[in-house]
């Protein structure tokens, strides 16, 4: 195999996740998950990714299977709990309180960065309004924040899932980023 065929082939590869996604995204878009909907995805995922060419993604190359089942699992509990915490918030008598937190990350990849914030603004009660790319910190706005102790809780609840994600699809550098010693920073 040539060297070009090799790039070629561990482009394809290392972008066959997002083509798969695209695929699955568009069936939902659909609602219908049949050959025709398949068909018409994989059409569709072959022009978005020829057309809108965007740089590939650095991925870890490494999935731990438990640990996204985990991931999921404990996602979807949560999706439930915020549902329940935030229409409680909104029924009972009395202010809603609400806060925002700087939670600074352990790890240093973009992806895993952007899972966390997907996580995170999935959740109902919690929003990223913004991202320090360069000193790695999410600004979320929280709803239930009434003093630093909230505060400092939910900040752990993130951090909690960084590290479930980094267990379910980090690379090594970033576990290590997990053991090391956390350096506080203020805000």
């Amino acid at each position: 195999m040539s060297p070009t065929a090799k790039a070629s082939f561990r482009r394809f590869w290392s972008q066959l996740p997002f083509f798969v996604w695209l695929v699955v995204l568009w069936m939902m878009l659909w609602g219908q998950f049949t050959v025709l909907a398949a068909i018409t995805g994989i059409a569709v995922a072959i022009g978005v990714t020829k057309v809108f060419h965007l740089p590939a993604a650095e991925l870890s190359g490494r999935v731990n299977l438990w640990y996204g089942l985990v991931f999921g699992l404990l996602f979807v509990g949560e999706l439930v709990r915020g549902a329940v915490t935030v229409a409680w918030q909104a029924l009972r008598p009395g202010e809603t309180t609400s806060g925002i937190i700087a939670v600074p990350l352990r790890t240093d990849a973009d992806l895993i960065m952007t899972h966390v914030a997907v996580t995170s603004s999935l959740i109902p009660g919690s929003l990223i309004v913004e991202a320090d790319r360069e000193r790695r910190i999410l600004y979320l706005h929280v709803l239930g924040i009434r003093d630093r102790a909230d505060a400092e809780e939910q900040r752990r609840h993130v951090l909690l899932w960084e590290e479930r994600i980094v267990r379910a699809v980090g690379s090594r550098d970033d576990l290590a980023a997990l053991r090391a010693p956390r350096k506080e920073a203020t805000g």
